[in-house]
């Protein structure tokens, strides 16, 4: 495959797509909403979670501020939400009002968890970093909700069940086809000629 190379790094996509998720904050009484692409689980013990938000945005103020947040993981069916979330800030819009968002309580934190997504996570925060124009969240993950609707019986979600939303970048949204099960231990044994 050749490759284009070029030594200016805009326009800023090919890492995606990456899941497209709603964060929930909640202070002074108000509930938030904020659409996050750039998120990813980097600790399984303790189970830690990190996000990345820009301190030009008002979630960042109220996850700063409060130490908590939920990671809400959407289907296709609620891309529109998605959108609008990203679309307009908590300063200026009450987005659970305006957008008639379904939630309910955190079981553990404060933040609510979107009654529409297909698996949440209740995060406390453990750690925070800048970089660049971000500031990374590192939240310890206290609480798990999900649908068990859209996940097997051995806890996997079930691709053409829960249609899963991804960001593509500049308003592009898609969602995952397919799902393909490639067991990297018996692919090595058969790529070296070693037996099972």
């Amino acid at each position: 495959m050749t490759k284009t190379v070029c030594s200016q790094v805009d326009p800023f996509y090919f890492h995606y797509p990456a899941g497209a998720t709603i964060i929930t904050s909640h202070a002074d009484d108000r509930d938030n909403a904020m659409a996050v692409a750039w998120h990813t689980a980097i600790s399984r013990e303790p189970p830690y979670y990190l996000i990345s938000i820009s301190p030009k945005r008002y979630t960042h103020k109220l996850v700063a501020r409060t130490g908590e947040f939920v990671v809400n993981f959407m289907p296709m069916e609620q891309g529109k939400l998605v959108a609008l979330v990203a679309g307009c800030s908590g300063r200026y819009v009450n987005k659970f009002d305006a957008f008639k968002i379904a939630a309910q309580p955190g079981s553990r934190v404060d933040a609510p968890v979107l009654a529409d997504a297909l698996a949440a996570y209740e995060c406390r925060v453990v750690g925070r970093h800048t970089y660049g124009d971000h500031d990374l969240f590192v939240g310890e993950i206290v609480a798990v909700q999900w649908d068990a609707a859209v996940f097997t019986s051995d806890g996997w979600l079930d691709i053409e069940r829960a249609r899963p939303i991804v960001y593509l970048g500049e308003d592009r949204y898609a969602t995952a086809a397919e799902a393909v099960l490639l067991d990297r231990e018996v692919l090595v044994r058969s790529a070296l000629g070693t037996r099972p």
